[in-house]
C-alpha cells in the first residue's frame, strides 16, 4: 500500500503515516498499522466476511459516508458491484 500511494503521488496520506510513526521505530518511514493491534486468524469463511463487513463499516459509524461503497477508498465498492481504486480478490 505505501508503495501504490509513492507510485500515484498521494504525499498527503503518506506525510500522515510519517507524522504516526513512532520514533523509536527506527526501521521504516511509515505507521502503517495502529500500535498495539495483532493478527488474529480467520479461521473460516463466515469469520472473514466479519472482518471484511466490519472494516467496510468503519467509515459509515464515523459519519463520513452513508454507505460504505461511498468511501472513495474502501473495497466495499468492489463488493457492491463497483470499481474500486484498486483491484480487490473477493474469493479465497
Amino acid at each position: 500500500m505505501i508503495e501504490y500511494f509513492g507510485d500515484h503521488n498521494v504525499h498527503q496520506i503518506l506525510e500522515q503515516l510519517a507524522f504516526y510513526k513512532k520514533a523509536y521505530k527506527g526501521d521504516r518511514a511509515y505507521q502503517f498499522w495502529q500500535e498495539g493491534l495483532h493478527p488474529e486468524w480467520i479461521q473460516n469463511d463466515e469469520m472473514l466476511k466479519q472482518k471484511i463487513s466490519y472494516i467496510h463499516e468503519n467509515p459509515v459509524k464515523r459519519g463520513y459516508v452513508d454507505l460504505a461503497e461511498h468511501w472513495r477508498y474502501s473495497s466495499a465498492r468492489d463488493y457492491a458491484g463497483v470499481q474500486g481504486l484498486i483491484e480487490v480478490h473477493q474469493q479465497w
